[in-house]
């Protein structure tokens, strides 16, 4: 009957995240609210298919032991220290700022002085879960919100160990008297030693054994369990298993089988996070919510309110790019899951009353609930008018120079562009749209102008009128499109140059006259193509003679496919040219292996 239950419980999680999950990432609300809703659904009040929700919650939290070892393995330890101010800094800042706000809040409640700072420790927590989850999603953890944002829950998780200690000290239980309080840090101590000692010089000779047997299934299991030891071990005297896990992988991080562990390990990860976000999903209790709805509601809104505002305070301190302000406070604006395990220390020691646990956890949640609907207000109506805040000081404004050449767009490839003409000297106005773009570029010393060169006064302020050549270098080929169409029509004397997306973006700037233009990808991926060759046994000079036929065949191809009316011509010619080009390059084999390679080595 168990085993029947254990898998009739799996069937209905993987059911209900199978279903809920791509519908919301496909209506645009994220696999996080998914899985959220997904568990409320099956959770004791929805359908009331799952019951043993503190059990799930348990194992679930695995998931964000392995999220943040694989987090470690890409933070190398010389890293880690460089982000040591920010750690310290904004993480230290906001679980200051927090816990003070929330216990003067807390102290309104006529709560005792202890459940007060309780409380306020416990809600400066953010959701590391959730958090580094949305930034993966929008692939923001390499920028400077996503590396923010994980310095401050960095920070939270380091916390984590002193606020477990201090809450047995603020009750009246003897646990927390002096000589169990040093024998704790001995036992903490010993154990951050055998895992930075074990990680540095056991792990990888034995990973090495288990490698030669070539047994894919045996290096899983050995990385699993390392995780899971470590995990215990930490958990065991009283720290963050996620904290544990985030050492190792720190430890492995210049590990030649780093990038076997990732690969191995983040199914597993994944699994188990949207696990976890289910089980906090059927841990809110609704009985409790249509009881005190406005109540409750209120004291979510309040806690959401104060973190947000702590968190912009500190990425104002920490000179943030204004438009970045939003994002980084929603995403950290939430209450943690280290939360739930806090709140029931201090219950299980009596020193909060279960009159006040149950909210709390219900608070806790829904403040989970809120941060992807946040998201989603964030993305269509908070950050396009916080983008207008990065518009340049007054001393930046847009003033005509004269230059003969304007880029629009300085992205990846406005900025090749750029360098090749400041280094021969060639005075040029820069033009972006990014608020963030252009604060990146201003680093590195380039003077970049905000504004969208799809329009005619900005053009014109900058010199269109005067300006010889315009490039554009948008990322977006629509856009690039309706630059070019303005330019036409407003500054016909300027030649414009472009960058195409691809072929088809390069017949459309055809159609509108545009014959300067280069294929994004296309030469580096020839010269790609070309080393290939030379690896393959290639001669250098047969290499690159081969790679100059395709070059004259793709662009009698593309003379062809341009002037082809439909499709299925388009394919047609495509399909007739490769076999073409395959018996030209045969027939020019013979020739070629008389050529003398000299010069080319």
């Amino acid at each position: 009957m168990n085993e029947h239950s254990l898998l009739f419980n799996i069937l209905i999680y993987l059911l209900s995240a199978v279903i809920a999950v791509p519908l919301f990432k496909k209506i645009g609300l994220g696999s996080v609210l998914g899985y959220l809703v997904a568990g409320t659904i099956i959770g004791p009040w929805g359908l009331g298919l799952i019951t043993n929700i503190e059990d799930i919650l348990h194992f679930s939290e695995f998931g964000v032991v392995l999220l943040l070892f694989l987090i470690g393995l890409e933070l190398e330890p010389k890293r880690l220290w460089e982000m040591r101010h920010f750690i310290i800094g904004m993480g230290g800042g906001q679980v200051i700022l927090s816990t003070l706000l929330f216990y003067i809040i807390a102290l309104t409640f006529d709560l005792n002085w202890s459940s007060a700072l309780i409380i306020a420790m416990v809600l400066s927590l953010s959701s590391t879960a959730i958090a580094l989850q949305i930034l993966n999603e929008k692939n923001l953890l390499s920028t400077q919100t996503g590396n923010s944002a994980f310095s401050v829950l960095l920070f939270q998780d380091l916390m984590v160990i002193p606020m477990m200690a201090i809450i047995p000290l603020l009750g009246d239980s003897q646990i927390g008297n002096e000589s169990s309080l040093f024998s704790s840090i001995i036992e903490i101590i010993g154990v951050i030693t055998l895992v930075i000692v074990g990680g540095h010089y056991l792990t990888e000779p034995i990973f090495r054994i288990i490698a030669r047997t070539h047994m894919r299934e045996m290096f899983i299991a050995f990385s699993l369990l390392l995780i899971i030891a470590i995990a215990l071990l930490m958990d065991n005297v009283g720290m963050s298993m996620a904290l544990g896990s985030f050492l190792a992988g720190v430890l492995l991080a210049k590990s030649e089988f780093r990038y076997e562990l990732e690969s191995e390990i983040d199914p597993f990860k994944g699994l188990l996070m949207g696990l976890f976000f289910i089980a906090i999903g059927m841990s809110i209790n609704f009985g409790l919510l249509i009881e005190h709805p406005l109540s409750i509601l209120s004291l979510v809104i309040i806690l959401v309110f104060v973190k947000l505002s702590v968190l912009l305070i500190i990425a104002r301190l920490f000179a943030f790019p204004k438009s970045q302000y939003p994002l980084f406070a929603i995403v950290l604006s939430q209450g943690g899951e280290f939360a739930f395990v806090l709140i029931t220390l201090a219950g299980n020691m009596e020193i909060i009353s279960n009159q006040l646990i149950e909210p709390l956890i219900l608070i806790v949640a829904l403040s989970m609930v809120m941060t992807p609907l946040l998201m989603l207000l964030n993305d269509y109506f908070i950050a396009p008018r916080f983008a207008q805040l990065s518009q340049p000081d007054e001393h930046d404004v847009l003033e005509n120079m004269n230059h003969p050449v304007i880029i629009a767009g300085f992205g990846r490839f406005g900025r090749v562009v750029g360098r090749l003409l400041h280094a021969n000297k060639i005075p040029t106005t820069i033009l972006d749209h990014e608020p963030d773009m252009i604060h990146d570029a201003r680093v590195y010393g380039y003077k970049v102008f905000y504004g969208d060169a799809r329009k005619a006064a900005l053009l014109n302020s900058a010199g269109a009128d005067s300006a010889k050549i315009m490039i554009v270098c948008v990322e977006d080929p629509q856009v690039a499109l309706e630059v070019v169409d303005m330019a036409k029509k407003h500054f016909p004397h300027l030649t414009i140059l472009s960058r195409a997306y691809d072929m088809g973006h390069a017949f459309e700037l055809l159609d509108r006259g545009v014959k300067l233009f280069q294929r994004e990808m296309l030469s580096s991926a020839m010269l790609l193509g070309e080393k290939a060759l030379v690896e393959l046994g290639y001669g250098a000079y047969e290499a690159h003679h081969a790679t100059q036929i395709f070059s004259d065949h793709d662009r009698c191809l593309f003379q062809q496919l341009y002037q082809a009316d439909a499709l299925e011509k388009r394919i047609s010619i495509s399909r007739q040219a490769r076999d073409e080009l395959a018996k030209v390059l045969a027939g020019d084999q013979e020739e070629q292996n008389r050529r003398s390679n000299e010069g080319w080595e």
